[in-house]
């Protein structure tokens, strides 16, 4: 029997059509350099992101055109979220983080025709153009600086379009987005999504067990919106109508704090070092912001010290922790308390908010050892391994990387380690390449980093492997203390080994301003191991 359900395409047209439809009054704010605030509604954003859809038509733009972008999370950067994939091309967002010979690899690699740069950012940009060619510079003028030579006004390309003009049908499986892969392995590499997977992601991180968006929430998304779609939350957020607030690139914990509180943010989503830096700023003036009460803050890119949480948990702010990749567009899993664990000790809630959750819908993990599929006992390790309707089938384009990435039976393989419980829940380990075999016995990197972290004169902290004569590797601790805190080399070994075994223990504990950090913020391992590769152990 065949069914007799009607074809509808997930595309993104449908969710922007839907947003000016019943949103129109709804507040998009934007901070801009200077700081003061830029406000306009969806009902402005329709209209424009519809000028510009037609701009890039009438300027040439064909379907499958990759259109790049080189922003600040802002209002313009949320237009070019909509506007660049519903007239049919393909939205590239490059990263501002990395430096300008890697972006301009990216672009070229990724045949970028246009590209809509942030006046602040064009000192960046200027150095890319010279390696990397591009038909179109679009400059948004955030600030009174002259428009640079060869370029074209934001406004005015915008002007150049019609919000009348009808917009192009596109089905379910056409590409809408590109992001490519920090390159901490080798290369960067292209993921390219379809309408389809967008929109099914936005409907999945909506959900009241994933990250629970709705119409009355204020959402301020600091990831930014280079990164892996901003985690899907502009594309979900505009689809349930909520109020958007965009931090520009003030990401310091105070700007953020003001804002949360100017604007009655009810959700924000980071990495580990903003809420760090969001719960140092708490602790030192309790007393100063008034805060939307449970305010929730989600936390991804890499694992969160329980510390952090049960810090932000004093503050009257709740930590949701998620897991994903760019490969999946993101969202992969998100942790949350089941009902069977109202009774349980707080010590054991915090443990397992500190895991990265269960599966989204329509998401399927399970993790891999040598010896096959490990059981789900919460004990046993293996590599997490995902597929579901939102994780990339390839690279873009396809290269022997798909060999070595995907199973024959075609399951992604992401390089973390895992422990999966009997309910689901992974609890990240630590990624293939930055455990530490020491004398046959495996030590998490990650465990012991967020050891440390909970002792209170310890900010940030990275462990690494460092070669060793008889044991093959052991663990050496990288250690930021915070301001005007005092802690000595023996303070921290007592203080990790009352909590591990002893072969866990580092063998060094050494003092730095500050550690490096990737692009996404996460801890740049592989240069502190190239750092203290010959340091001498304990």
């Amino acid at each position: 029997m065949r069914h007799t359900m009607m074809r509808y395409e997930l595309t993104l047209t449908s969710m922007f059509r839907r947003a000016a439809e019943h949103y129109s009054n709804t507040e998009i704010v934007s901070r801009k350099p200077d700081k003061s605030l830029d406000r306009r509604t969806f009902g402005d954003f329709d209209r424009r992101a519809r000028q510009l859809a037609s701009a890039l038509r009438k300027a040439g733009c064909k379907k499958g055109d990759r259109v790049a972008t080189l922003m600040w999370n802002h209002y313009a950067h949320l237009e070019a979220y909509f506007g660049i994939p519903i007239a049919g091309c393909v939205l590239h967002t490059l990263n501002l983080r990395l430096h300008p010979d890697e972006i301009a690899f990216i672009a070229t690699h990724a045949e970028d025709r246009f590209v809509i740069v942030d006046d602040v950012l064009w000192p960046l940009f200027d150095k890319v153009r010279a390696k990397a060619k591009f038909d179109k510079v679009i400059v948004l003028r955030l600030t009174s600086a002259p428009l640079p030579a060869g370029t074209i006004d934001y406004e005015d390309f915008l002007n150049s379009g019609d919000a009348s003009d009808p917009l192009p049908d596109l089905v379910e499986d056409d590409p809408m987005g590109l992001c490519y892969t920090s390159g901490t392995t080798g290369k960067p590499k292209g993921v390219c999504y379809s309408h389809r997977s967008i929109a099914l992601h936005s409907l999945g991180a909506s959900l009241s067990d994933t990250l629970g968006l709705s119409r009355r929430d204020t959402i301020l998304p600091v990831v930014p919106m280079f990164h892996a779609n901003a985690w899907g939350i502009p594309f979900a957020a505009i689809m349930i109508g909520a109020k958007m607030v965009m931090p520009g690139p003030h990401l310091d914990g105070e700007s953020l704090l003001e804002l949360f509180e100017k604007e009655k943010v009810t959700l924000a989503a980071g990495v580990p070092t903003i809420w760090l830096g969001i719960l140092q700023a708490l602790d030192k003036e309790p007393k100063r912001w008034s805060l939307t009460r449970d305010m929730r803050m989600v936390v991804g890119g890499s694992a969160a010290p329980e510390s952090v949480i049960r810090g932000l948990d004093k503050h009257g702010l709740r930590v949701i922790h998620a897991w994903g990749m760019t490969e999946t567009a993101p969202l992969g899993s998100v942790s949350h308390l089941a009902p069977h664990m109202d009774d349980w000790a707080e010590d054991d809630k915090y443990a397992h908010r500190a895991k990265q959750g269960i599966a989204s819908p329509f998401v399927e993990l399970r993790a891999v050892s040598d010896a096959g599929v490990v059981p789900r006992d919460g004990k046993s390790p293996g590599e997490l391994e995902v597929r579901g309707a939102w994780v990339a089938g390839s690279y873009v384009p396809p290269s022997d990387e798909n060999a070595t990435k995907w199973t024959q039976d075609g399951w992604f393989k992401t390089g973390d380690v895992v422990t999966i419980d009997g309910g689901g829940c992974i609890k990240i380990t630590d990624r293939t390449k930055d455990l530490i075999k020491s004398g046959g016995e495996w030590i998490s990197s990650i465990d012991l980093e967020n050891l440390i972290m909970g002792h209170p004169a310890v900010k940030e902290a990275a462990v690494v492997a460092v070669p060793h004569p008889k044991w093959d590797e052991r663990p050496l601790a990288v250690v930021v203390l915070k301001d005007g805190a005092i802690a000595s080399e023996a303070d921290l070994r007592a203080f990790v080994a009352a909590k591990v075994a002893k072969f866990q223990v580092p063998d060094a504990f050494v003092f730095e301003a500050t550690i490096p950090k990737t692009s996404a913020g996460k801890f740049l391992k592989s240069e502190l191991r190239e750092k203290y590769k010959a340091h001498k152990l304990g």
